[in-house]
Parts: C-alpha cells; sequence; structure tokens
C-alpha cells in the first residue's frame, strides 16, 4: 500500500477521533521515526509521553524476545511472579505506598482511584461522604468517571450526564481549594504537573493546602501522576520535590515501555477498605506486560538516568526561554518541568505544529495556544538544539 492507500483506509475503516496528518510512520530509532517516504522526524511527543527510551531500546527488545514464547495472558485467578515483582518494585520506589493494582491505561487507573476514594469513604465514614474535588485546566482520561473530573467542557459536555458528585475549582489557588474541600468530600484528585491543560506546575503552597485539608476532613489526596511521574519531570515522581506524599497515585504511560499498563499505588489504610470482589480486571498486570514494566522502570529509576533527565530537561528549558527572548510577542511563556515543556504562544499552537512537521520535528499541542514538548527521556543536548533550531523555523513560518 502507498502512503496515500493507507491514508484512504484509515478515512474508510477507523473511526474519525484523530486529525491525523498525511504521513504514515514506519519506523523508529532513537529519538527519531521515519515516515513510509523515508523523511527523518526529531519525535518530542514520545507517543505522548509514553516512550520514555526511545524506540529500540535493547533491553526491553531483549526481555520481548525472551518472554514471547511463554505466558503472555493468565489473568488475575492465578498467581503469577512478574506482578508480583512489579508490585514489589514499585512499592519499593515509593516510600508511603504499601499497595498496588494492575490495569491496562491511565483512564482505567484514574476510574479505580476514584472507586477506591469512595468506597474508603464509605468504609469509614458512611454514605453520605462522596464528593471528589478537581482542577481547572485536569485531564484525567476519556472514560466517564476520569472524564467527569476532567475540567475542560468539551471532554464532557457531549457525554453528559457523566459521573456526579464533582467539585472543580481553580488549579494553584489555595484559598478555593482550602474552602472546598469539605466534609463531604472523599477523594481530591490533581496532577502536580498538568498535561493536557497546559503544563502547568502546581505550587508547593498549593499541594500542601491540599494535603492539610484532606487531612482535616479525612480525604484522599490522589496524585495523577500519569504524565508526569516515572522520570518525566527529573525525579522518579513529580511529586518528590514538594515534600508531600499522596494517599493515592495513578500511574501509566511510559511504565510499559510502549505496550499498556496502568497501575494504582496506594497506602495500607485504602487498601484494607477494598474486598475480595469490589474491583477486577481482565488484562491488567499479565505476566509479559508486568515483565517488561519492570525492566523499564528499573532503567528510568536508575539514578544516573534521572540526573542525565534533570540535566538535558534543564538544557531545554534554558532553550526554550532563550527562544522566548528572542520572540517576544509571540512566544509569550515557557511551563513545566524536566523534559515535560510548554510553550505558550500568541497564536494556534495547532499551526506551529503543522509548520513543525515540515521541518521534520514532531510536537504536540495541550490547548489551543500551547506546545507540547514531552519526548523520550534519552534525548540529548545536541537534539535539544535541534529541536529548537526546528522549532525556531516553524514559528517563524506560521509568522
Amino acid at each position: 500500500m502507498t502512503t496515500a492507500d493507507i491514508i484512504a483506509a484509515e478515512q474508510r475503516y477507523l473511526l474519525q477521533t484523530y486529525a491525523r496528518p498525511g504521513f504514515v510512520i514506519e519506523r523508529g530509532a532513537g529519538c527519531y521515526l521515519y515516515d513510509s517516504e523515508g523523511r527523518r522526524y526529531l519525535d518530542c511527543v514520545a507517543g505522548i509521553a509514553v516512550n520514555a527510551l526511545g524506540y529500540g531500546d535493547p533491553d526491553v527488545a531483549r526481555v520481548i524476545r525472551e518472554h514471547a514464547d511463554g505466558i503472555i495472558h493468565l489473568s488475575n485467578l492465578y498467581h503469577s511472579r512478574p506482578a508480583v515483582e512489579l508490585a514489589q518494585t514499585l512499592v519499593e520506589h515509593t516510600p508511603w505506598a504499601d499497595r498496588a493494582f494492575f490495569c491496562n491505561s491511565g483512564a482505567e487507573a484514574v476510574e479505580g482511584a476514584l472507586k477506591f476514594s469512595r468506597r474508603y469513604a464509605r468504609d469509614i465514614h458512611g454514605e453520605s461522604k462522596t464528593t471528589i474535588v478537581a482542577f481547572t485546566g485536569s485531564f484525567h482520561g476519556r472514560t466517564m468517571g476520569a472524564v467527569a473530573v476532567t475540567a475542560r467542557e468539551k471532554y464532557r459536555q457531549p457525554f453528559e450526564p457523566v459521573m456526579p458528585g464533582v467539585r472543580f475549582v481553580p488549579f494553584n489557588d489555595s484559598a478555593a481549594a482550602a474552602a472546598a474541600i469539605t466534609d463531604d468530600v472523599c477523594g481530591v484528585i490533581v496532577e502536580p504537573v498538568q498535561g493536557e491543560g497546559g503544563l502547568s506546575v502546581a505550587t508547593p503552597e498549593f499541594l500542601h493546602t491540599l494535603r492539610e485539608r484532606c487531612n482535616a476532613v479525612d480525604a484522599l489526596l490522589i496524585f495523577d501522576e500519569i504524565q508526569c511521574g516515572i522520570g518525566r519531570t527529573g525525579a522518579l515522581w513529580a511529586h518528590e520535590p514538594y515534600g508531600i506524599t499522596p494517599d493515592i497515585m495513578t500511574i501509566a504511560k511510559p511504565l510499559g515501555g510502549g505496550l499498556p499498563i496502568g497501575a494504582i499505588l496506594m497506602r495500607q489504610k485504602v487498601a484494607q477498605t477494598i474486598h475480595v470482589g469490589d474491583h477486577g480486571t481482565t488484562f491488567g498486570g499479565g505476566p509479559f506486560v508486568t515483565t517488561v514494566a519492570r525492566t523499564v522502570f528499573h532503567k528510568i529509576a536508575n539514578p544516573t538516568f534521572l540526573a542525565h533527565v534533570r540535566e538535558v530537561g534543564d538544557y531545554l528549558g534554558e532553550a526554550l526561554n532563550d527562544l522566548k527572548a528572542a520572540h517576544p510577542g509571540i512566544v509569550l511563556e515557557v511551563r513545566g518541568r524536566g523534559l515535560m515543556r510548554g510553550v505558550v504562544i500568541g497564536g494556534p499552537a495547532g499551526a506551529v505544529r503543522e509548520a513543525a512537521h515540515g521541518e521534520g520535528l514532531l510536537i504536540a499541542t495541550a490547548g489551543d495556544d500551547v506546545l507540547r514538548l514531552v519526548p523520550p527521556l534519552i534525548l540529548t543536548r545536541a537534539q535539544v538544539d535541534e529541536a529548537v533550531e526546528k522549532l525556531t523555523r516553524a514559528l517563524d513560518a506560521v509568522r
């Protein structure tokens, strides 16, 4: 099939929920992707922050080959060593966490976290404590519970009524959050660094207020680290620099090295209120994907690897701020931490994204006016220079 044939077939047979560009990706190596016409792209999307180790990582490839002939799926009706080993690894790298639950995606992890919050409140306080507090700019997924705690109306409105009992509060508004977290609240869900919502970073005062109010009313604090966790910000967990710990944390994107897996980490006080039959999953925590995920996690959690992310992430932040200084009125703000960066521009982000394709650069957007860069965590300083050079040309072309 030619490129045109593939695109025509996609439009004929796939549900049209994505506006894809006019090329077909065929292979990848390191931080680069190649299309069917042989064009090379520096990938600063990484499968939407999934492909943390880039493409063709030798250790991941080796583990996949070694275990492809084994048990791919088992179900959770039986004990499985790989799932237990991954759960132990995650808990041992998360000082406040005691238990893990595996699922298949970030949205499913959020669904489980919401259920666990309500189950905990019902078990401890009775039936009246059911409200979830979420924040403007949030994005937690596309399923009915996850979309109910996602602030942007474009994601919720076409599917209403969604799950009731959600109270939205301005992100980083400590006073409003303190007023909203009342005795009827069972859970508070927040991204330490927002992804789809524009790469805004939570302030220390804001997260401290959430923790204090959750303690006061015995609500569960949920950190959604699906996009910002597992090394993306230069720390293993995005909440680490704040000195604040949640009661539940949702993770997913980079964990499986491109294979679908999500997880919920929780304190024992939460786990002890969840009983046999309360929740489940058919595919979550299968032996094949958990084996691969453990390899991926160990590579990212290595202190030397995280130091690289911090160093290159700082360099990317500096380069983008230099870009801002060189383009006054066009680049308005640089947001984010580590290798999770947002560039606020004075115009349509989608147009710049399309122009970047022509320069051999893949970037994403996060709202109408924010460019999102979430490259593989193996990105080098030289590739930062390449990305900023290509982005500069794209901005100039649109201007």
